[in-house]
C-alpha cells in the first residue's frame, strides 16, 4: 500500500494553471511572476498567488532577482509528488482488479445457476 499522501501537495498540483506553470518553469529553468503571466491567460497577481501555493508545498523555491523573485522547480519535491501519484495509481489498479474478479465470480455463479 502507499505511504502518507501529502494532501497539500496534491491540492497544489491539482490546479491546471499551477501544472502549466510547473511545465513552463521546467522547460525554461526558471521564471518570474511577470514572465509567467506573459505566457498564461491570468494576471500577474494571480500568478504570484499560484507561485505562493507552489512555494508553500515546496514544489518551487524563489531567489531574489532585483525587484522580482525568480522561481525554480524543486525537482526532488516534484519527484516525491510523482512517486505518490504512481503509488496511488498502483493501489487503485489493484482495487479495480479485485472488483473485476468479484464481478466475474458473481457472473460465473449466475451462469452456473442458469439465471
Amino acid at each position: 500500500m502507499i505511504g502518507a499522501v501529502d494532501d497539500d501537495l496534491w491540492s497544489a498540483v491539482g490546479d491546471p494553471t499551477r501544472r502549466r506553470m510547473l511545465d513552463l518553469l521546467l522547460a525554461d529553468g526558471d521564471g518570474t511572476a511577470t514572465s509567467l503571466s506573459e505566457r498564461l491567460p491570468v494576471t500577474r497577481q494571480a500568478i504570484a498567488k499560484h507561485l505562493s501555493v507552489l512555494d508553500r508545498v515546496g514544489l518551487v523555491y524563489a531567489t531574489p532577482a532585483g525587484r522580482e523573485r525568480r522561481y525554480r522547480v524543486d525537482e526532488a519535491q516534484l519527484a516525491r509528488a510523482v512517486a505518490q501519484l504512481s503509488s496511488v495509481g498502483a493501489a487503485w489498479d489493484a482495487r479495480l482488479r479485485r472488483i473485476k474478479r468479484i464481478a466475474e465470480a458473481i457472473q460465473r455463479e449466475k451462469d452456473q445457476r442458469g439465471v
